[in-house]
């Protein structure tokens, strides 16, 4: 990331990137706010990715195409201050419509600690731009601010109507704009031009507040006839007249979606006769109708120390909403700025093997609006999130259908249980299952009343061996469950291959592999059909147990979702003897959130990866096979083996790095198969010997996988 300090050579980047944001308004173009620059330094910022500081210099080679965001700024030298931005009713980030909040995160970090570095800047001052004014809603600079330590220190309130679903305008207003229209009041919008009439608006201004709050108008006239004039556009004069006099009237700024009123007066005469009520019932009705917002202004008395209530009462009357516009002060600590994305690179702090708290912090506050959002929508199973969850991943995966249940489990037993239904399998029937997966996959065989038949995996990769399957088909084999075992697609091409020969279904375990793609495909479509999970600890996690199951056959999907619904389609009419295993719908608001994602957060688990097998020189690891095609593998786990696990892991524990074991018992050693138990695999049986799972997670840095990757290189056995 760079921070490049804005000059008037970029202000055409500036406007141009203000133009396609996420926030930015007419009041943050460049020509409005270097208007104010004799009375305030300005240090405002620009932020890239992608290019060298040295860039800086390179005028012609700067475009917004790696333009992140630009931060509007003033500098204070007596105060030690940031303001972000004086001369302006609000002034905060501005960043490109894609930004996440992890990615306004660092970048206020970043903007933050630059001030306090290059400026040596005490504290920030930051307005943030009211929601109302972004295309797109978003709080994340709020959040950032938040874990910044910052304190709110002001609140103006404005009144804001929304012109597409604006209230019902009081019938006290209407009477008014009757009384109005009844005793000769008319509107007109003064032309650019006229002079006269901005002065003669201008003094029944400047008499009304000298009267009724010994004041001024902020600017003079000659301010607002230069304002005017350069901003024709955006600078509008709206006047009521009454034989010929303009005995009311408002300044409004236009910007793409709100017209926001500035400088509201009427003399003795048009508040005796409505004018006001005439004028803004035009406004709203008819002038800026097609607008997405008319925003009063605030209500705020003596430099915003107290509300005026009855002028919101007023304003409330024309459908208006209260919106705060908030003002924080944070001090610019840097060791609080460093620590405030939570990735704290100090050597003796612990390194968790998935610090579950920190992943679902890095999607806040969307997060916690979601399942505010659901919690509030009093209606918690077979809704629309669900719905809409099914659709989105089922589009992801490529697939026609998305059933969602209540856990994976469960939606491989269903699949298995619906194949019996549409394929007339029997009881006993047998599936072929990778001899060192996780049990649930050999449950959900025998929750079917099928027969788990085990076969060895490869040692290099730890997936099912396809060259040991086919001696394992006898005529009551009815399916292969490959489990794409730690993130890792298994060889789908000879699988495939095989289950066609002879006649077999091909039903995928892809809890571990969300986001996996095997020659372009994702898991999930590589077989008949596939369950996944999203255990709060997989690379989608939900915030409780929950799964679905993927496939192309509709007639499949269809039996599985009733199967899911106590083997209902209809409601008390039970077709099959089904279960209960429905994912709620807050678990398919949070799924959904984070599938936006996915495809993000397993490139960061690759890079760390990729860190692992370059740094891990240590004899006495075996690190993982690398897949030609790195999409082959997400790294929901990073296992190596070692001949001593116990003491490497002991070891690794000594340094505060915590480590987990996938699976330290095989499963024909289980006591649930204790018919099992006299058999030997001897592949799976070194593979559950000798793994151990190193930490991997999107919110590891770089600093904490290097320790991990040092304490594992200086390990050794003693003899």
């Amino acid at each position: 990331m760079t921070i490049i300090p804005y000059s008037i050579n970029r202000k055409e980047i500036w406007d141009e990137f203000i133009g396609k944001s996420k926030n930015g308004t007419f009041l943050l173009q460049r020509g409005f706010m270097d208007y104010h620059a004799d009375r305030y330094f300005d240090c405002s910022l620009l932020v890239y990715e992608g290019i060298s500081p040295d860039d800086e210099y390179k005028e012609n080679g700067l475009t917004t195409r790696d333009l992140v965001a630009l931060f509007p700024a003033n500098w204070v030298e007596e105060e030690k201050c940031v303001y972000s931005h004086q001369g302006l009713t609000y002034g905060g980030l501005v960043v490109r419509t894609e930004a996440t909040q992890t990615e306004v995160m660092r970048i206020l970090q970043a903007i933050m600690l630059y001030y306090a570095d290059f400026l040596q800047a005490r504290k920030l001052v930051y307005k943030p731009i009211p929601y109302i004014y972004c295309p797109i809603p978003c709080a994340e600079d709020l959040y950032a601010l938040f874990r910044a330590g910052a304190k709110l220190c002001r609140r103006l309130v404005s009144t804001v109507v929304p012109m597409q679903n604006p209230m019902k305008m009081r019938t006290l207003r209407l009477r008014q704009a009757r009384k109005a229209l009844d005793h000769g009041c008319y509107i007109e919008r003064l032309s650019d031009y006229d002079v006269d009439g901005l002065a003669e608006y201008w003094t029944l201004l400047d008499n009304v507040l000298q009267k009724r709050h010994n004041a001024h108008p902020v600017h003079s006239l000659g301010e607002i006839q230069t304002l005017a004039e350069r901003f024709p556009k955006n600078i509008r004069l709206y006047v009521a007249k009454r034989d010929r006099r303009i005995v009311a009237g408002t300044v409004i700024f236009e910007t793409r979606q709100v017209a926001h009123v500035q400088y509201i007066a009427a003399g003795d005469e048009g508040r005796e006769l409505g004018a006001l009520d005439l004028l803004f019932r035009h406004l709203i009705n008819e002038r800026y109708r097609d607008m997405q917002f008319l925003d009063f202004g605030t209500s705020n008395e003596d430099g915003g120390r107290y509300l005026n209530e009855g002028l919101i009462f007023q304003k409330e009357g024309f459908g208006g909403r209260a919106v705060c516009y908030d003002t924080y002060e944070t001090d610019l600590d840097k060791n609080t700025l460093r620590s405030m994305t939570g990735n704290v690179e100090d050597s003796d702090t612990q390194i968790p093997y998935l610090d579950l708290k920190m992943v679902n912090k890095s999607f806040e506050p969307q997060l916690s609006e979601e399942i505010a959002r659901v919690a509030h929508s009093g209606w918690y199973l077979l809704g629309e999130e669900c719905k809409r969850f099914e659709n989105e991943y089922a589009a992801y995966c490529g697939t026609k259908h998305c059933v969602a249940t209540g856990n994976c489990l469960d939606a491989l037993t269903l699949v298995l249980m619906a194949y019996k239904e549409t394929e007339g399998w029997k009881d006993g029937d047998e599936v072929i299952v990778p001899s060192n997966t996780y049990i649930a996959s050999i449950l959900a065989i025998s929750r079917a009343r099928l027969t788990p038949v085990l076969c060895e995996p490869r040692l290099q990769d730890y997936l099912i061996d396809p060259s040991l399957i086919e001696p394992l088909i006898t005529p009551r084999t009815r399916c292969i469950m490959p489990v794409h075992l730690y993130g890792r697609v298994c060889d789908m091409g000879a699988i495939s291959d095989i289950a066609s020969r002879h006649g077999l279904k091909v039903v995928e375990d892809a809890a571990q592999a969300q986001g996996a793609r095997y020659r372009g495909r994702v898991a999930g479509s590589l077989g008949d059909a596939a369950a996944t999970s999203f255990y709060p600890g997989k690379n989608i996690g939900a915030l409780a147990d929950a799964g679905c199951v993927t496939t192309d056959d509709t007639l499949l999907a269809h039996v599985i979702r009733s199967m899911a619904n106590y083997g209902s389609d209809e409601k008390y009419v039970n077709t099959y003897k089904g279960i209960n295993s429905r994912m709620d719908e807050t678990s398919a608001a949070v799924v959904s959130l984070k599938l936006k994602r996915l495809d993000e957060d397993n490139m960061k688990r690759r890079h760390i990866a990729d860190l692992y097998d370059k740094g891990i020189t240590n004899p006495l690891i075996t690190l993982p096979d690398r897949p030609e095609d790195i999409e082959e593998n997400v790294y929901h786990i990073y296992p190596v083996r070692c001949p001593d696990r116990e003491a490497l892991k002991k070891h690794l524990a000594s340094a505060g790095i915590q480590t987990m074991i996938h699976y330290p018992i095989p499963p024909h050693k289980q006591q649930a198969y204790r018919e099992w138990n006299d058999r030997t695999y001897r592949i799976s049986e070194r593979i559950h010997k000798e793994i151990i799972s190193l930490p991997i997670s999107p919110v590891m840095t770089d600093a904490q996988v290097m320790r991990v990757i040092e304490t594992i290189n200086v390990f050794s056995v003693e003899l």
